[in-house]
């Protein structure tokens, strides 16, 4: 049974959570608590340092990429947390000299199996068949078609 402290603590993050809704981008509002504190304050601290506007909005989401996977119209937490792409395994000076594609959130050094059980779970024809790259395409255009449905 949770104690006094664990409960305040877990209804004042949710209460936390709750009032950033607002404040933060629709797919990431849909998402769990831990999304959205994540990118709220990933964003703010950013804006802290770089202003407002598209670097703090990217540096956000660099941070919530650690940590979450876009499924769909949503984030969810990643089994393991970690770089997603290519671009997100690079040292920050490389990735301005040099940037390369990014994923759009899907975890692409994911697995094979679970880029597969991502796949089945957007219902994407033909997965079984796919190469790794062919999956993360599929997801990333799934996941394009499911934010924009939720967005109407």
């Amino acid at each position: 049974m949770p104690t006094k402290a664990t409960t305040r603590s877990t209804n004042s993050k949710a209460a936390q959570s709750e009032a950033m809704r607002a404040e933060v981008p629709s797919t990431i509002a849909r998402s769990d608590d831990k999304a959205v504190r994540t990118w709220k304050k990933a964003h703010d601290s950013a804006v802290g340092s770089y202003g407002e506007g598209q670097r703090a909005h990217r540096a956000a989401y660099a941070a919530l990429k650690h940590t979450h996977e876009k499924v769909g119209d949503r984030w969810r937490p990643k089994p393991e947390p970690g770089p997603s792409d290519a671009q997100a395994k690079q040292r920050t000076a490389a990735k301005v000299r040099s940037p390369r594609p990014t994923a759009e959130g899907v975890n692409a050094t994911a697995p094979v199996t679970r880029l597969r059980e991502m796949a089945r779970e957007l219902d994407i024809p033909g997965r079984t068949r796919m190469t790794r790259d062919e999956l993360v395409d599929a997801i990333k255009k799934a996941n394009r078609r499911a934010a924009a449905a939720a967005r109407r």
